[in-house]
């Protein structure tokens, strides 16, 4: 009987394991094949002789580096924003009295509830009248406002947790709010705090809907739109597409194979201590 809820055990664990994977095995086989090995209908074939030429050519004709650079600059500006922002939003509804706090959180965890795509009529209207569409901040101020709500709900939930009494004896020895702020809370918060950066960094980095409908110009394209390069009237070259989405990949599947137990950490912080 131990053996088999061990084995129950252990199949229960192996689904989602396999579930995860495959998918990105899947797209690394398929990176490396020809049109004619993607097309001939055997999905779970390995390719026959790896075209490792896929990838020059994704990285060369898909303009790599440079919507690689895009990304990295609205990804960068936007993660540093929304942590300034919700770091300040979630200290001042969860450690300060005040009457209207309950009301502030209650408007930011309505945002979580707004759907992406129903903003973009009106913010199209808002940026060409403020004459911002076709650049960077066009991407970079929905992203802040859509990434700061769930931000704001990991600190807060965290900073509840934080004791009153190291800012108690931080205040009686003259410390301002700015400086309790500073040299107490946040370094307590860096857990949540990372999660919200990776959770925000792989919201923003494959982002597309709002890309594709603010951005026009080639040169602030970011890396979703490389694959298209790859996409003429009359043929589709699949083996550089495989490639080029496994190069754009790459750098989320990096960052959190080395930051995921931060994560998690940052994700029970405010359970544990509250």
């Amino acid at each position: 009987m131990l053996k088999f809820k061990k084995g129950v055990v252990y199949l229960l664990f192996a689904i989602p394991v396999v579930t995860q994977l495959y998918p990105l095995l899947w797209l690394l086989f398929y990176s490396l094949k020809t049109n004619e090995e993607i097309l001939d209908g055997r999905f779970f074939s390995l390719p026959n002789a790896p075209q490792w030429q896929n990838y020059k050519e994704a990285y060369e004709a898909g303009n790599y580096l440079k919507y690689l650079s895009n990304s990295v600059l609205v990804t960068g500006v936007t993660m540093i924003c929304v942590i300034l922002l919700s770091s300040m939003v979630a200290y001042a509804i969860s450690r300060f009295r005040w009457k209207y706090g309950t009301v502030v959180m209650t408007v930011f965890l309505m945002g979580m509830m707004i759907p992406m795509q129903a903003t973009l009529l009106p913010l199209m209207v808002i940026f060409k009248n403020v004459d911002i569409l076709n650049t960077h901040l066009s991407l970079i101020l929905p992203y802040i406002a859509f990434s700061t709500p769930i931000a704001v709900f990991i600190l807060s939930g965290f900073m509840k947790g934080i004791p009153p009494e190291i800012e108690e004896s931080a205040y009686i020895d003259g410390a301002s709010i700015y400086r309790i702020f500073r040299s107490i809370i946040v370094p307590v918060s860096i857990p949540p705090m990372m999660t919200v950066c990776i959770l925000t960094f792989i919201t923003i980095w494959n982002e597309y809907i709002l890309a594709a409908t603010f951005i026009s110009s080639e040169r602030l394209k970011t890396l979703p739109f490389g694959v298209y390069t790859f996409v003429s009237q009359y043929s589709v070259n699949y083996g550089n597409i495989g490639a080029f989405l496994v190069m754009g990949a790459l750098p989320v599947i990096l960052i959190y194979f080395f930051l995921s137990g931060q994560i998690t950490k940052g994700m029970v912080a405010g359970a544990v201590k509250g």
